[in-house]
C-alpha cells in the first residue's frame, strides 16, 4: 500500500529553504515543543480546527469559537481545518505543477514542517520519487530522530538545513523536550557521510542568545568542519495563529532582537571563522 502522510501545507513560490524557487511541504506533527514555536497548526500529529474571528460575520453566533458550523458551512472560510492525509502520488501531483521552475532557478522541493523525520517513512518514498524524476531535494529537521530514519533519508537529499538551538542537555530537554546529545549524534553521522549539512540557530532572547550556548554552538559547527551558517531571528508572525487554534501563547511579552544584537553575534561567529547568513537562504 502507497504510504501516507498528514500534510498541513504545500507552499509553492518559496525563494528561501534551499536554494531557488521551491515547493515546500509542510508536514504535521512535531516532538518538539519549542515556546517561541511560530507554526503552532505544525505541532500536533492530527487535523485541528482553526478559527479567524476576523473573517467571522456571526452568522449563527456571537463569537467564532462558539460556533457550531463546520469548515465546510463556514460562508467566509473563517473555519478551517488544518492538516490531510495524502499520499505520495497526491504530493507529487503538486510538486510536478512547479517543476517548469526548478531547472532554470535551482530550485527544488524541501521537506518542512512540524518535523518530517517523524512521518520518516512516507519521506524516504517521496524523496525517492524526487530524486528519479532529477528534482533537487532538502530537509528542514531538528534533527529529533532515529538514526535509521535519518540515514535513509539523507541518501536522497541534497542539503539537510539542521536547527541547533539549546546546547546544555537539561535546558534542552526543560524547554523544548529534545535530548541535545541525540541531536548532536545524528548531526556528527551526517557529517562522516558527507551530507552538504547547513546548521540553522534560532535566534530567540532569554532561550538561544546568551554568550554560553552561542559559543557552545559555535564550537560544535567548528568541531564539525562545518564553515557555513544560517542564524533566524525571532519574530511575532506566528502570534495570531495561537489564537486562532485557541491556544496561548506564553511569550507575546518577547521583545525580538534588535539588528545590533543580531550583528553582535554574526560578527562573533564571522570572527571563529563562519560564513554566516541571516534569515537562510
Amino acid at each position: 500500500m502507497m504510504k501516507k502522510a498528514i500534510i498541513f501545507n504545500i507552499q509553492r513560490y518559496s525563494i528561501h529553504d534551499g536554494g531557488g524557487i521551491r515547493t515546500l511541504i509542510f508536514f504535521k506533527g512535531c516532538p518538539l515543543r519549542c515556546p517561541w514555536c511560530s507554526n503552532p497548526e505544525s505541532q500536533s500529529f492530527k487535523p485541528e480546527i482553526i478559527r479567524r474571528e476576523s473573517l467571522c460575520i456571526k452568522c449563527s453566533s456571537s463569537s467564532c469559537f462558539a460556533c457550531t458550523n463546520t469548515p465546510e458551512q463556514c460562508p467566509t472560510g473563517a473555519i478551517e481545518k488544518v492538516g490531510k492525509e495524502m499520499d505520495v502520488n497526491e504530493v507529487l501531483k503538486e510538486i510536478k505543477k512547479d517543476i517548469i521552475f526548478y531547472d532554470s532557478t535551482g530550485g527544488g522541493v524541501t521537506l518542512s514542517g512540524g518535523e518530517p523525520l517523524s512521518q520518516g517513512e512516507f519521506a524516504i518514498e517521496l524523496l525517492e520519487k524526487l530524486k528519479n524524476l532529477g528534482i533537487d531535494t532538502a530537509i528542514e529537521t531538528t534533527g529529533f530522530s532515529k538514526w535509521e530514519i535519518l540515514d535513509k533519508m539523507s541518501n536522497h537529499l541534497d542539503r539537510i538545513l539542521f536547527d541547533l538551538k539549546i546546547m546544555n542537555k537539561e535546558k534542552s530537554i526543560k524547554i523544548i523536550n529534545a535530548d541535545i546529545d541525540l541531536i548532536k549524534d545524528n548531526f556528527k553521522k551526517l557529517v562522516k557521510k558527507r551530507i552538504n549539512i547547513i546548521p540553522r540557530i534560532p535566534l530567540i532572547p532569554k532561550y538561544t542568545m546568551d554568550d554560553e550556548n552561542i559559543e557552545a554552538i559555535i564550537n560544535f559547527i567548528l568541531s564539525q568542519g562545518i564553515k557555513e551558517v544560517h542564524i533566524l531571528p525571532y519574530h511575532q508572525y506566528g502570534i495570531s495563529k495561537y489564537k486562532s487554534l485557541g491556544k496561548k501563547y506564553i511569550l507575546k511579552s518577547l521583545i525580538p532582537p534588535s539588528s545590533e544584537d543580531v550583528e553582535r553575534i554574526k560578527e562573533k561567529m564571522t570572527d571563529a571563522g563562519l560564513y554566516v547568513v541571516v534569515g537562510g537562504k
